[in-house]
This record gives structure tokens, C-alpha cells and sequence, in this order.
């Protein structure tokens, strides 16, 4: 075991930064929509169970086994002697990298649109689906297509923060960024969310989201919810691993799951607060949406109607960068990690190469999105052999299989071969008492396994992606 290898400064660094991975996108474009969808507080009930009962015991089994091997995310199971795991870790990098390539370029157009506010929301108003077409190098009026140069810039300076961040290491960089952008975003939050709150119509969406619209619950509602639950909290990327493995034996694991599953959690729930009654108060509930083309076409009509709205909007996007940040800034440590141990490379000429490769692989995605006709292949049960476009592809491949096959290998991992004892045991290491160690056991062999191959068997026999 390594005696000198880099560790959190502080419990609150370690907890911000957590937190900062489990907090992205997703949980501020996506998590609104599947709640409207999915019955308002009836959503909000399931996710709020399936949180504690699957997301909980997954990261405090990752974070156990980060902590004790004290490696990376593919030695690590070696380190805990059963090296036959390390395909789990080799799938948990390979997520992290794919997913940051695509990532880092979703950040360059929430930055793209965070200046846009900032200086020509007029332009956005009058057209916002022309506005994100051009940002992505497609001319509605004309029917051409070109490179979208503006916004790989915007990506390059998106990767370029991600890099400098961390090549500063782990407290001077990682942890240091996020004990200011974590609170930052959560002050943006309440503050758009007051302003939501207090629009002229509002009360209705925030009566939805209190309430039970049981017409509206299936067995895919629950599906959805255990998919936001298990996709929010960034398990099986080689992030929270990674992150245990610069855990000090005093940290209380179980604690600080605790509360990093609960901040990803209030930030989803106070996200649902604040985009639904928006919505409600300017487009009407006809105009809930999710995803990127919701949040950067479907909102620029509310920031439109609401009073300050393009100060409003310059907030709402800057949350958004903050999100994809602290994200970002998380799967990149997860991949230079491996590599500086692992090959014995410097810190910063890693990060440098590592951020260079994926910047140029995301730049297919960004232009695969409309500039030009570059195809991926996929296959699925329901459909056969596809070739959708590259960027769907990409998602496809880390939502629909790679993410859960490597959060399956966790919990088997953990639940039959490692066991759960030796997790508790770890868990209790410096006289902190677990007292939930049966309850834990019960969920990571059994429950957490079962609900994973769910998402699993439905990406990939309907072909549809839960994330």
C-alpha cells in the first residue's frame, strides 16, 4: 500500500467534491421533467426511497473499496486479492473517458450559453431553436451545415479549466475548486428558486410537485426513478473509487454517503421546485420538458416572460457550468489517476494528453449532432443492428451497458466476493460503529444487484436508455 499518496485536506473538501461529482447535468435538466411525468410528489416519494435503499449502499461500497486498496479504480481489486474483478475496473475508466469526452463539449455549450445571456439574449428570444441549431453548425433558413467553430472554442476553454484544476492535485486543485463552486451552486439554486417561487402563476406547479397524481403512476414511473436515482449519484465511472482512495481511515464512510447522497439529492428536489412552477407560471404545463433541448430551447421562452429573465437565464446557465464542472473535474481525476500509478507519468504532461485525446474525440460529437453526418453502430434486441449518429452512440454505450455492467461488478463484488463483512469492516476502521451492517448486507447482495440488472435487461431488450 502507498504511505505517501495524496489525500482530501478536509472532510468538508471531501464531501464537496463528492457531492460536486454526484451533482450534474442530469440533476437540473432531467430530474424536473421525469418528476412532472411521473406524478409530481408521487416521483419525488419513489426516488426519495429508492435513494437510501440502492444509491447509498453502492457508494459506500465503492468508496470502502477505494479506501482500502488505496488505488485505482482497476488495481484496486487486486489490492483486495481478487484480481479476476479488474475487467469491472477496466469498464469503470473506460466509462469515465468516453463520458468526458462527450461531457467536456456539453460544458462548452452551457458556457456558450452562459456568455449568450450575458450579452445577446435578444438573439436567443427570437429564435431559440434557430440559436441552439447555429451553435451546433446547422442554418435552419438556409438548410446548410458547417463546422461549429464558436462552440469547440468554447469547449476548448471548458477542457482547458477542467485540466488546470486538476493538474493542481487533489487538495490544492480538486478540493479547493469545489469548496467554492458547490456552495456557489447551491446559492444560484435558492436564489432561482425564490425567483420561480414568487412568479405570478407559480403556485399551481408547485402544488403538482406537493401532490400525488396517482393517474400518472406505472411500473415505468418506477423505472425511471430508480434509473435518475442510480445514474445521479455517478456510480460505475471509476469517480467514487478513485475519490475513496484519498480518504483518511478516520473518515466515517457511512456518514459522508450519507451526506453526499442527500446534497445530490436536495439538488434535484430543489431543481423539480424550481423549473416546474417556472414552467407552470409562463409556458403552462404543456411546456415541461427534459434534456439539453429543454433546457437550452424550451427555457429561453420562460427567461423570455419572466420578469429579469435574461439575468435569470445568465444564473440558470451558470448553475448549469458549475454542475458540469464538478463533474467533469471528477472523471478526469478518475482517468490521470489510473495513469500516474499505473505507468508512472507525471501529474500535469498527463493531464495535458489525456484532456488534448478526449477534447478531439468530443469534437465528433459535437459535430455529429447536426454539422455532419458522421454514424456510430449499436445494437439492441428490439432494433437489431442501428447506426444512429455518433453522439447517440457515445450515450448509448455508457448509459444503455457500460455504466451498469460496471456498478454490477461493485456490488457483486462487494455483496460475494470481497463480502460485506470485510466492507463493514473497513467502514468501521478507527472505532466508528456501523450499526445498519445486516441492512447493508441484505441490499448490496441482493436488492442493488437485482435493481441494476433491471436497467440493464430494459437499455438493452426495449431499446430505450432510463438515464
Amino acid at each position: 500500500m502507498e504511505n505517501n499518496r495524496a489525500q482530501w485536506g478536509s472532510k468538508l473538501g471531501f464531501i464537496l467534491a463528492a457531492a460536486g461529482s454526484a451533482v450534474g447535468l442530469g440533476n437540473i435538466w432531467k430530474f424536473p421533467g421525469k418528476a412532472f411525468e411521473g406524478g409530481g410528489g408521487a416521483f419525488l416519494l419513489m426516488y426519495l426511497l429508492i435513494v437510501p435503499l440502492i444509491g447509498m449502499p453502492c457508494m459506500m461500497s465503492e468508496l470502502a473499496i477505494g479506501r482500502a486498496a488505496q488505488s485505482n479504480v482497476v488495481d484496486s481489486f487486486g489490492r483486495l486479492g481478487h484480481k479476476g474483478y479488474a475487467w469491472t475496473g477496466w469498464v469503470g475508466w473506460a466509462v469515465a473517458f468516453i463520458i468526458t469526452c462527450y461531457y467536456s463539449h456539453v460544458g462548452g455549450w452551457v458556457l456558450r450559453y452562459t456568455v449568450s445571456y450575458a450579452m445577446e439574449s435578444g438573439k436567443v428570444y427570437a429564435d431559440p431553436l434557430g440559436y441552439f441549431y447555429n451553435m451546433l453548425g446547422y442554418d435552419a433558413a438556409a438548410g446548410s451545415t458547417f463546422i461549429p467553430w464558436p462552440v469547440l472554442i468554447f469547449a476548448t476553454l471548458f477542457m482547458a479549466v477542467c485540466c488546470f484544476i486538476i493538474i493542481k492535485g487533489v487538495e490544492g486543485g480538486i478540493e479547493r475548486f469545489n469548496k467554492i463552486g458547490m456552495p456557489a451552486l447551491f446559492v444560484i439554486l435558492v436564489v432561482l428558486l425564490i425567483r420561480a417561487a414568487t412568479l405570478p402563476g407559480a403556485a399551481p406547479g408547485l402544488k403538482y410537485m406537493l401532490s400525488i397524481d396517482a393517474s400518472k403512476v406505472t411500473p415505468q414511473t418506477f423505472l425511471i426513478a430508480l434509473s435518475q436515482a442510480f445514474y445521479s449519484l455517478s456510480l460505475g465511472m471509476a469517480i467514487m473509487i478513485t475519490y475513496g482512495s484519498y480518504l483518511p481511515k478516520t473518515e466515517n464512510i457511512a456518514r459522508n454517503t450519507f451526506m453526499v447522497c442527500t446534497m445530490d439529492t436536495l439538488v434535484a428536489v430543489i431543481a423539480g421546485f424550481m423549473v416546474i412552477p417556472a414552467v407552470f407560471a409562463t409556458l403552462g404545463p404543456e411546456g415541461v420538458g427534459k434534456g439539453g433541448g429543454f433546457a437550452f430551447v424550451s427555457l429561453a421562452g420562460v427567461f423570455q416572460q419572466m420578469p429579469g429573465g435574461a439575468f435569470f437565464g445568465f444564473l440558470f446557465y451558470l448553475l448549469l457550468l458549475f454542475a458540469a464542472l464538478t463533474s467533469t473535474i471528477s472523471l478526469i481525476e478518475g482517468i490521470v489517476a489510473f495513469l500516474i500509478e499505473r505507468k508512472g507519468w507525471k501529474r500535469t504532461p498527463t493531464t495535458i494528453a489525456v484532456g488534448l485525446i478526449m477534447f478531439l474525440i468530443g469534437c465528433l460529437y459535437t459535430c455529429s449532432q447536426a454539422a455532419l453526418p458522421i454514424k456510430g453502430i449499436w445494437f439492441d434486441f428490439k432494433n437489431g443492428i442501428t447506426y444512429p449518429a455518433f453522439c447517440d452512440a457515445m450515450e448509448f454505450l455508457t448509459d444503455r451497458i457500460m455504466i451498469p455492467v460496471c456498478a454490477l461488478g461493485c456490488c457483486l463484488f462487494a455483496g460475494w466476493s470481497w463480502t460485506p463483512e470485510n466492507v463493514c469492516k473497513e467502514i468501521e476502521q478507527g472505532g466508528i460503529r456501523f450499526g445498519l451492517v445486516k441492512l447493508y448486507s441484505f441490499l448490496i447482495k441482493f436488492v442493488a444487484p437485482a435493481a441494476i440488472i433491471v436497467i440493464l435487461a430494459v437499455s438493452l431488450f426495449t431499446g430505450t436508455t432510463l438515464s
